[in-house]
């Protein structure tokens, strides 16, 4: 998420748009990104109502003001796109380091139950492409709804994601770690 909202307030920088750096959100550090109820609240009541089994989050959303762009169409597709670029090319690169990994695993068989652990597990984007753009309060919530409570539907609206998904997995998928392997 930090590096999504980064992508946002960098190409708006560029862009003539000086918003997100005045305010100090031009920034990796994650503690300017947080959002109390999105990044923390949010997250921990839908672990905890769903049993563990879901969960949803996001950062806070990096200000920008469009009339300041050099030029405001350009500027609003290219500061728009930033963010789903940054998560495209983080699919690519936890694709490949799980193709890695997965192959050490093979080759390595002693090592597979250490590749293969919960904190490899974190490193990796739990949905990679679910954000497509930026969500904001009010528009989260009949996503969020949606997506509990009737989650078939959701598939439809990200549909691009989860055909990235198994194109990524089709790719790279041959080289998971089988739980158990090595032990």
């Amino acid at each position: 998420m930090v590096a999504h909202e980064y992508a946002h307030a960098e190409a708006a920088y560029r862009q003539g748009d000086d918003t997100a750096y005045m305010l100090g959100r031009l920034t990796l550090n994650p503690l300017k990104h947080i959002d109390p109820f999105m990044t923390v609240l949010l997250p921990v009541m839908l672990w905890f109502a769903s049993g563990g089994t879901y969960t949803f989050g996001g950062a806070k959303p990096v200000p920008v003001n469009p009339r300041k762009y050099r030029q405001f169409v350009r500027g609003d597709v290219i500061v728009s796109l930033a963010g789903i670029v940054v998560n495209l090319i983080l699919f690519v690169v936890f694709g490949g380091l799980y193709a890695v990994v997965g192959m050490m695993a093979g080759a390595l068989p002693a090592l597979a139950g250490t590749l293969g652990s919960h904190v490899f597990y974190h490193l990796l984007p739990p949905g990679a492409g679910l954000k497509y753009r930026q969500l904001y309060m009010l528009g989260f919530i009949p996503i969020l709804l949606i997506s509990w409570l009737a989650p078939g539907v959701i598939t439809l609206f990200l549909w691009p994601a989860d055909r990235l998904m198994q194109l990524g997995l089709a790719v790279v998928g041959g080289f998971r770690i089988v739980a158990g392997a090595g032990s």
